[in-house]
C-alpha cells in the first residue's frame, strides 16, 4: 500500500467522525486554531524564513517571495479569516428544499459535506490555513498538497491544526500534509477515485493545466486572473487613477489584480499620460498597441503580452473604439476570472454586464474585492472559473453538496 493511499484511507475514516460533530465542535477547532496561530507566531516565522532564505537563494521572482512570506500582518489576517469561518451559519444539515408527494413520500434536500478533498496548490502558505479552516467548518476531511518552496512553512501550520484537532478530542487525519516533493505524488492524487470526492488546485497556469488534463477525479477549476479593466469614455477620470492604482499595484502578486487595461480613444491622450504620473512611484513597464506608444512610454505589446499574467509590475494596455471591441478582448485574452468597466453611462454598464464572461464583474469598484473575506466568506478555497459547482470565491458552500432524504409509512411504490 502506498503512502498516499494510507493517508487517504486514514482522511476517509476522519471525514466521517467529523461529518457526524456538531456545528460547535468544529468552531471550538477553528477557535483553537486561531489561538495557537497567535502562540506560535514567532515559530511560525522563523520556520518561513527558512523557505524565504531558500527561495532566496535560488533567485525566485520577488512575487513569488512575496507570496510565500508571512509575518505578523499576515498571520493575523489568517486569525481575522478564521473569524469571520467561525461566524458563519453551520453550513451542514440545511434545508434546502421539502415537498410531500401525492404518492406520500416526504422529500428532503439538506446540505452534507463532499467528502475528502485534495488541495493541490503552491507557494502561499495562508492556503494552508484558509483551506482546512473551510473543510473543518464543513465537515470535510482534506489531504493538502503545498508547493515545495512553503515546505517548512506548512509543515509548521499544519502541526498548528493538528494540535488544535487533537486537543478538541478529533482525529488529527482530518487535516493532513504532503511532505514528500516527489511531483509523481500529484499525479497519483488526480487518480485516486476511490479516496478523493474532488481535487481542487490553486496555483500557476502550468499547475492548473496539468490537473485538469490528466485527473478522472472531479476537480473544481481555479482560474489564474488575466484580469481587464475598460476605462470608458463616460468614466470620472479623476476617481479611475487611483481605482486603477488600487486595481493593479496595490499587491502585484495575487489573481486578482489586472494585468489589461483598456482605455476608449476619446479620452486615451487626457488619460494615459496622468496614469503614469499617478504610479510613478512603482516601477512599472507598459506595454501598448501603436496609439498607446505614442501617448507614453511603452514597449510594443502583442498577442502573448496580453494573455499574459504578469504578476509583477506591468500592464498591458490597449486603446478601443467601441464596447465590442472591449468585449472580443475579454473573450481572447480573459481567463474568465473577474473583469471591470469605470463608466457612468447607464448604457455602456449594461452592455459590459451582460456581454462579459466571467466570474466576477466590476462596476467603479476594484477588481481586487474578488476575495472570499471581502465577499463576506472569510476564507476562500479559492475563485472558480469554470460554471459548475461552484463559480468566484469558494467559501463554504462550495464545499458541500446535497443529500435526498425520503420518508413515509413503510410507503410501497405502485
Amino acid at each position: 500500500m502506498s503512502d498516499l493511499l494510507q493517508m487517504g484511507r486514514l482522511a476517509k475514516k476522519a471525514g466521517k467522525q467529523l461529518a457526524q460533530t456538531t456545528n460547535e465542535q468544529r468552531t471550538n477547532v477553528l477557535a483553537d486554531i486561531s489561538h495557537r496561530l497567535l502562540t506560535h507566531t514567532e515559530a511560525l516565522i522563523e520556520a518561513n524564513q527558512q523557505d524565504i532564505q531558500a527561495a532566496q537563494e535560488k533567485g525566485l521572482p520577488a512575487s513569488t517571495i512575496d507570496r510565500l512570506m508571512i509575518d505578523e500582518k499576515r498571520i493575523q489576517a489568517m486569525r481575522e479569516g478564521i473569524r469571520e469561518v467561525i461566524n458563519q451559519p453551520d453550513p451542514l444539515h440545511q434545508l434546502i428544499s421539502e415537498e410531500t408527494r401525492p404518492s406520500g413520500l416526504t422529500i428532503k434536500a439538506i446540505t452534507v459535506p463532499l467528502g475528502v478533498i485534495g488541495m493541490i496548490y503552491e507557494s502561499r502558505p495562508n492556503v494552508t490555513i484558509d483551506a482546512a479552516a473551510l473543510a473543518i467548518k464543513s465537515g470535510n476531511a482534506m489531504i493538502l498538497r503545498g508547493g515545495k518552496e512553503a515546505l517548512c512553512t506548512n509543515k509548521a501550520l499544519v502541526q498548528v491544526i493538528q494540535e488544535a484537532l487533537a486537543n478538541q478530542q478529533l482525529d488529527t487525519h482530518c487535516i493532513q500534509l504532503i511532505e514528500s516533493t516527489d511531483r509523481s505524488l500529484v499525479d497519483e492524487m488526480l487518480t485516486m477515485n476511490e479516496i478523493f470526492d474532488v481535487i481542487i488546485p490553486r496555483g500557476g497556469k502550468s499547475l492548473i493545466e496539468r490537473v485538469v488534463n490528466n485527473a478522472r477525479v472531479p476537480v473544481i477549476q481555479t482560474g489564474t486572473g488575466n484580469n481587464t479593466l475598460y476605462v470608458d469614455q463616460s468614466a470620472d477620470l479623476d476617481k479611475a487613477l487611483p481605482l486603477v492604482e488600487n486595481a493593479k499595484c496595490q499587491r502585484i502578486s495575487v489573481c486578482n489584480c489586472i494585468e489589461n487595461l483598456l482605455v476608449h480613444r476619446a479620452v486615451a491622450a487626457s488619460f494615459l499620460p496622468r496614469l503614469v504620473q499617478q504610479l510613478k512611484a512603482y516601477p512599472m513597464t507598459y506595454y501598448g498597441d501603436e496609439t498607446v506608444c505614442s501617448l507614453i512610454e511603452a514597449l510594443p505589446a502583442d498577442d502573448q503580452l496580453y494573455a499574459c499574467e504578469f504578476l509583477d509590475y506591468k500592464l498591458a494596455v490597449k486603446v478601443v473604439d467601441s464596447m465590442a471591441e472591449v468585449l472580443a478582448f475579454i473573450d481572447t485574452y480573459g481567463t474568465h476570472h473577474s473583469e471591470c468597466i469605470l463608466a457612468q453611462s447607464p448604457e455602456a454598464i449594461t452592455e459590459f454586464l451582460n456581454g462579459v464572461d466571467a466570474a466576477a464583474v466590476y462596476v467603479n469598484a476594484s477588481t481586487r474585492f474578488s476575495d472570499g473575506f471581502e465577499y463576506g466568506m472569510g476564507c476562500e478555497i479559492g475563485i472558480s472559473t469554470q460554471k459548475l459547482h461552484a463559480r468566484g470565491p469558494m467559501g463554504l458552500k462550495a464545499l458541500t453538496t446535497i443529500q435526498y432524504q425520503a420518508e413515509a409509512d413503510y410507503l410501497i411504490r405502485s
